[in-house]
């Protein structure tokens, strides 16, 4: 590796920032390394953030049949989310990196930044059936770094019985005007309106995203009167008493949890919570966010990207591009989207996946609406962008300031 690459490897190492958002379980795993064995093709190293997935799983068994197909064996090791960018740039130090590497994809910009990983121009991936607004979030200056395997997202999740009590029906919530309509008529029936998490953590800015992208905003000008109109809307609905004072330090586990004691009309969340919607007790159903005018508000997308990092033996390269290629095949998609909750990022195993699932339907039209926050070849600026978004927000809401000033000032602390 070339003293330029060290340089970016080492300024990433100190300023790379935890930009996920909990949709996965997470823990530690082992260390790992690419080797060479006797048996004929080898073995080859893939890390992933799945460590609730043993070795009986059937993801750690579709890993062990790619490698099979490929004719190697695979050494696989699992790590907690947010400590897999910082190994994922020290063994790129070390010169030591997995050949597959599963990561995040707010952080797909920052290893492409620093050096880590191949682009598929280059090692030759085929990515041409990936949804576009998906795949851009593995783009950096004009060049795609890897392939998603699945997205998440997030939509509101609404209660029949409390909606039916206020006389809502949940076809008249289109936009922002019918959206607060309902919400004051579910107040007057004696409920709760709407709960969310306005925590200030990246949680709080991803939560706030669709509406400040349904506004028209852009995160490239905080300060917008687009902007400000969706900070006003979260404003507003805490001063008519529409979402409660909590939202200020709700993680999306403890909105939830409001959401689940069958109070409220809706909840802003993300499809990690199905699970737990079906044990709630009471009926629900789920919309895409709404934009302020009508239509699908651009909502933020989780989930990871399949990278290939570099290599000092770029003849590994063509095996690595084979065991890619497998994973996130059309077959192999539908299963592991399907175990990890996740849409699929082409719309032919979206097709399937709500043709096995039509209750899936919202969620597949809010991951087409949807967005990568370092889209727009935002790369490494969008943390420090969201830091100041989750401050702003926490100022709004708490009244220290107006919704023109808070983003005002996060604006300028960008700049």
């Amino acid at each position: 590796m070339n003293t330029s690459a060290r340089r970016r490897l080492t300024a990433a190492a100190l300023t790379v920032a935890a930009v996920t958002v909990s949709a996965t379980a997470c823990s530690s795993g082992s260390d790992s390394g690419s080797t060479e064995n006797a048996d004929g093709g080898g073995t080859y190293t893939i890390w992933d953030p799945y460590p609730q997935f043993d070795k009986s799983s059937a993801w750690a068994k579709l890993l062990d049949g790619c490698g099979t197909e490929a004719g190697v064996k695979i050494k696989r090791t699992a790590f907690d989310t947010s400590d897999l960018t910082n190994k994922a740039l020290l063994a790129a130090q070390q010169d030591n990196s997995a050949d597959v590497l599963i990561v995040d994809n707010p952080v797909v910009s920052t290893l492409a930044e620093a050096g880590v990983l191949t682009a598929t121009d280059d090692n030759k991936l085929d990515v041409s059936k990936v949804s576009p607004n998906l795949l851009a979030a593995g783009q950096s200056g004009g060049k795609t770094y890897g392939t998603p395997i699945g997205a998440n997202t997030l939509a509101l999740y609404y209660n029949k019985a409390v909606l039916k009590k206020a006389g809502v029906d949940i076809a008249s919530v289109k936009d922002w005007p019918s959206l607060t309509a309902a919400l004051a008529k579910v107040k007057a029936a004696g409920k709760k309106g709407i709960t969310f998490s306005a925590i200030g953590t990246e949680e709080g800015s991803f939560q706030f995203l669709p509406w400040f992208w349904g506004s028209g905003a852009e995160l490239t000008a905080l300060d917008s009167d687009q902007a400000v109109s969706a900070l006003s809307l979260w404003k507003g609905w805490l001063d008519k008493g529409y979402a409660p004072n909590s939202v200020i330090n709700n993680t999306q586990t403890t909105s939830w949890a409001e959401f689940a004691s069958g109070d409220y009309a809706f909840s802003e969340n993300g499809t990690w919570q199905l699970a737990n919607a079906d044990k709630a007790g009471f009926e629900y159903g789920v919309i895409p966010i709404p934009d302020s005018a009508g239509g699908n508000a651009a909502a933020p997308t989780g989930g990871e990207f399949v990278t290939m990092p570099v290599q000092g033996d770029t003849g590994r390269y063509a095996t690595s591009q084979k065991l890619v290629s497998c994973l996130t095949n059309s077959e192999n998609l539908l299963e592991t989207d399907t175990t990890l909750s996740y849409v699929a990022p082409t719309t032919e195993v979206q097709d399937k996946q709500i043709a096995a699932n039509a209750e899936l339907k919202p969620w597949v039209d809010a991951v087409q609406a949807a967005k990568g926050r370092t889209s727009d070849d935002l790369g490494t600026k969008y943390p420090k962008i969201s830091e100041q978004l989750w401050k702003a927000v926490q100022s709004a809401l708490s009244g220290s300031a107006s919704p023109k000033d808070a983003l005002g000032s996060a604006q300028s602390a960008v700049k």
